[in-house]
């Protein structure tokens, strides 16, 4: 009995310590940025229903969120035809194209749960604003789709 309430213990203390969301660091590089987002949205539910959405809003850019308005308005907006590819994707790829000292771009491939392969332009920032997130690389773009074919 002590090893089950023990293994219960465990358990919950472990969802616990899984489920929390990453926070925007000036210590993340802007492709480490990127690879926490689309690992998140690999497994969208996990450990909870729009987990990975969650954690992809966590490091979007104050400019960003400006026009995506609040979360429950870039949860409607991740399941929107252009960007529900993302969800639960197969793989994907994280591509640098550019960077500078302030802004980075990226081509992102994902192949999507269905096999189609897409591409997204994907552009991070430094947020230069003093506050919370000053210094921080944080998302300020993504393009819509660009479809290329099927997988193997």
């Amino acid at each position: 009995m002590r090893n089950f309430i023990i293994f219960i213990l465990f358990i919950f203390f472990n969802n616990q310590v899984i489920a929390e969301l990453l926070k925007p660091s000036p210590l993340l590089t802007p492709d480490q940025v990127i690879a926490i987002q689309l690992n998140a949205l690999n497994n969208n539910n996990y450990p909870y229903k729009n987990f990975g959405i969650e954690q992809t809003w966590e490091f979007a850019h104050p400019k960003n969120r400006k026009f995506t308005g609040p979360l429950e308005n870039f949860i409607k907006m991740m399941y929107s035809a252009s960007y529900v590819k993302m969800i639960n994707h197969k793989k994907h790829k994280i591509n640098l194209i550019q960077t500078a000292d302030q802004i980075s771009f990226f081509f992102i491939e994902i192949i999507d749960k269905n096999g189609t392969r897409f591409g997204f332009n994907w552009i991070v920032e430094k947020v230069l604003i003093k506050g919370e997130f000053y210094n921080c690389w944080m998302t300020t773009s993504v393009s819509p789709p660009i479809k290329y074919g099927e997988s193997t």
